[in-house]
């Protein structure tokens, strides 16, 4: 336990009166200090402003991607299909000139998830804009820092502490452009600064090339359905027999929308299609409870990454998710997680999926279902590379779980027994294996990401 005391006179925001909110100005900030550590004011060295602040109508299909803040996660920057209206159009985007941002610009959550920050790379996320609740940062020519440094500095333990001491707001919480502009940068030898900017870069080059992989393999999909399947088009209206919603026993327009049936129909007219029940074995995630949720800061050795439905990004499990679970509460879950499972949401934000890598050691809640192709599905030729990719094309893996979710109450929910239903296309022999061969490669890639930025975790504690 660590003793510490606050005058009067430094008592900030409403006099708060919260012990870890002056953690690191009177503890961080002074033993940093006395290991010659020198700080400077980001507002000193940048511009800083937050995006647009008028509301611009956004649509699904096309046009300039929009962020919400939810999208920036750590060192990364989430492309999130299922909940998102992603893009704005051209005329809306060079008409307001706020939401435009700049090649490696910090971007950095303000509003409700604060202190997420990523490097703005149109390599990976092409041309985009930013709302109010994300603030971009624009280093100057003279800032002794680079953005990478910055960001990975942003994402550290001593970072978020000092974060926390700048947020205000009881229910919604900020981080104001004027507090942001406060936020003390410390600048360590320039030999170690280029180590993390450089293990930053190369941590983003190896994210577009697997984003870049992931494409080309969806891609190699669509061409051996042996149909256009994005042609198939809804029909605004349609009936019912009563005699199916007595054989379904689902009483959800959405199971019976031509747009979700005529799509897995041409999919077994066209092709080959097997349900999920034949070639996976299934597990369920774990629910730990709150009580034993802990945010990174209070993260100790052997506590592991907790992956909630939120948790899925960019296809797999989040290196710094919201939070983690001690290794005592491990003792009572017997969860098996093992690289080359695919794993599939089945509550809240229902049809994200995702692939566990080699640098992965997570505990999965129980929003997540575990799908492990079983060996007897080599005979078709499906890896857990070609079902990934299947499950991640809208018109297989999110018609075949939207058409299967019920609500209960408020709450969807997508049954194990109705996830089994959903019928993966097998093409190919050929196709399959170089889909198969394109995900192994970006999924590689992938973990070589996060090994790259858990190594400039570890540099940062030797120095914080």
């Amino acid at each position: 336990m660590k003793k510490f005391t606050v005058s009067t006179k430094d008592l900030r925001f409403g006099d708060r009166l919260v012990p870890s909110f002056y953690y690191y100005t009177k503890v961080i900030k002074e033993e940093n200090r006395k290991n010659g550590v020198e700080y400077i004011t980001l507002g000193e060295y940048s511009d800083i402003s937050d995006g647009e602040h008028s509301h611009i109508a956004r649509n699904r299909k096309r046009g300039i991607r929009y962020l919400y803040g939810r999208n920036i996660k750590e060192g990364i920057v989430d492309f999130d299909m299922i909940s998102d209206d992603s893009y704005i159009s051209s005329f809306d985007y060079h008409a307001f000139p706020r939401c435009h941002i700049k090649e490696n610009d910090i971007l950095i959550a303000i509003y409700g998830t604060v202190g997420k920050s990523a490097v703005y790379k149109s390599a990976y996320i092409g041309e985009a804009g930013i709302p109010r609740h994300i603030a971009n940062i624009s280093l100057k020519g003279n800032c002794p820092v680079s953005p990478e440094y910055l960001t990975a500095y942003f994402r550290s333990k001593a970072g978020k502490h000092q974060i926390f001491s700048l947020i205000t707001g009881n229910i919604q919480q900020l981080l104001s452009l004027k507090n942001l502009r406060e936020f003390e940068v410390p600048v360590i030898a320039q030999e170690v600064i280029h180590t993390i900017t450089d293990n930053e870069k190369n941590a983003i080059e190896c994210e577009t090339q697997a984003q870049r992989l992931i494409l080309q393999a969806q891609q190699k999909l669509y061409m051996g359905l042996n149909f256009d399947i994005r042609a198939v088009k809804r029909e605004f209206s349609f009936g019912v027999q009563y005699s199916q919603l007595q054989e379904s026993s689902i009483w959800s327009t959405n199971y019976y929308d031509t747009l979700y049936v005529k799509t897995a129909e041409c999919l077994k007219e066209y092709n080959q299609a097997v349900q999920l029940r034949e070639i996976v074995d299934t597990g369920n995630g774990d629910e730990v409870g709150s009580d034993n949720y802990k945010e990174f800061t209070q993260r100790e050795n052997g506590d592991k990454p907790f992956i909630r439905t939120s948790d899925i990004v960019n296809w797999e499990v989040d290196l710094y998710p919201d939070y983690y679970v001690s290794s005592d509460t491990l003792n009572d879950i017997k969860q098996s997680v093992r690289p080359g499972d695919v794993i599939f949401t089945k509550d809240g934000k229902i049809g994200c999926v995702g692939l566990i890598t080699d640098a992965d050691d997570v505990i999965l809640s129980s929003g997540i279902e575990i799908l492990r192709v079983k060996s007897s599905a080599e005979k078709l030729n499906i890896t857990p590379e070609y079902l990934f990719t299947a499950l991640s094309i809208p018109e297989i893996g999110g018609y075949g779980s939207i058409r299967r979710t019920v609500v209960a109450s408020t709450i969807p929910h997508l049954r194990v027994e109705r996830l089994k239903d959903i019928e993966v296309p097998v093409i190919a022999a050929d196709a399959m294996k170089e889909i198969t061969k394109l995900i192994k490669e970006a999924f590689q890639f992938k973990a070589s990401r996060k090994r790259l930025l858990k190594q400039n975790e570890l540099i940062l504690e030797k120095f914080f």
